[in-house]
């Protein structure tokens, strides 16, 4: 979607639920979801030879586990090159499970993107390949323990942690473009992920000119996110506006903002995770800018609040590049969930 409508920005369903009188009872991820994603994670390592499931298998303590990062460089798991049609269908079905439509093929489409790059780059595009992504699995898949999953390559990285009765991980997820429009040959124009700016851009322009001083924390991107791998603890403190502060369309835009982030992951998953941040209060989620207001120059976007970090980067190759990284500050590798998990195991009866 490269334009947005009024309608499609006032009328997005968190935003209906978080504007609305009542707040919906709970949701939960059942454990028939979580295994359905087992029974599909496998299914995967069975259409693998002895060798790639070697390769593609981790003890679920493991520190190999936190080792995400979205650059290209070598990577564990096992390869999408490596498999075989089964394995890699089996993959897919893997990624399909655990993300909506809408995410599935924005995943897809940065795989896609390495092939535009190798077109696109005089030096270096040798090494770009759409077939570089690797899957990870971490534990054993079933019901009876934790264990997670990891699809990792550039510019993506979705790290998915499950235990027994408790709601699905799934941060940090990292969604990357380069080109984020692409600028010439058969793909000219297309754009990967045009709600994460496009929403962006009609929310900033908005702002009313009382609160910019605090809205722009800075008059130039910082030139990539800033929480990177190892660096999520380097925004402890959110800056910018509460959504409590925004006139109601503002308010309403960041909303949807923030749900474009969430619906790229399965609807239960996505449902439990609004669930929390709407309890959490959605006005002590605060947003900021730095650089631009200007989709042509460098920008950047932050969304911080208690259950969510979201930061966007589009900086780099004249502002035709994006990083964008979903955290939640306190669960990042399901650390909340398994503490949760391992103290209702100690304390069976509490």
């Amino acid at each position: 979607m490269s334009r947005i409508g009024r309608r499609q920005l006032l009328h997005g369903t968190l935003a209906t639920a978080v504007l609305g009188a009542a707040r919906p009872a709970p949701a939960q991820v059942g454990d028939a979801d979580r295994a359905a994603m087992a029974r599909v994670a496998s299914a995967f390592l069975a259409a693998l030879d002895s060798a790639q499931r070697r390769a593609a298998m981790f003890p679920f303590a493991q520190d190999e586990r936190m080792n995400w990062h979205y650059v290209p460089r070598s990577r564990s798991g096992v390869a999408f090159k490596e498999m075989s049609a089964a394995g890699r269908a089996a993959a897919h079905e893997l990624i399909k499970v655990s993300l909506s439509d809408v995410g599935y093929a924005k995943a897809v489409n940065v795989m896609k993107l390495e092939e535009t790059l190798r077109q696109l780059e005089t030096f270096g595009g040798l090494l770009r390949d759409p077939e570089k992504y690797y899957v990870s699995i971490f534990g054993s898949p079933d019901a009876a323990a934790p264990w997670g999953w990891r699809l990792e390559g550039h510019h993506l990285s979705l790290n998915f942690t499950l235990a027994p009765g408790r709601a699905v991980s799934v941060t940090p997820v990292f969604f990357g473009a380069n080109p984020a429009e692409v600028p010439s040959g058969p793909q000219r124009g297309r754009r990967t992920l045009p709600d994460e700016q496009d929403l962006a851009f009609a929310l900033a322009r908005g702002v009313d000119p009382g609160l910019r001083g605090r809205f722009v924390i800075a008059a130039e991107s910082p030139g990539d996110i800033v929480s990177g791998p190892g660096r999520v603890d380097s925004l402890k403190t959110p800056a910018g506006i509460g959504l409590g502060e925004l006139g109601a369309e503002q308010r309403t835009l960041a909303l949807r903002l923030i749900e474009v982030y969430a619906r790229n992951m399965r609807a239960d998953i996505a449902d439990e995770e609004l669930r929390r941040m709407r309890e959490a209060g959605a006005e002590n989620v605060r947003v900021a800018w730095a650089g631009a207001i200007d989709p042509r120059q460098p920008h950047y976007y932050r969304l911080h609040g208690p259950t969510l970090l979201i930061e966007y980067d589009n900086s780099q190759n004249r502002a035709n590049h994006i990083h964008s990284v979903w955290h939640d500050p306190r669960n990042d590798f399901g650390v909340d969930l398994l503490r949760a998990h391992y103290e209702g195991r100690r304390h069976p009866h509490a």
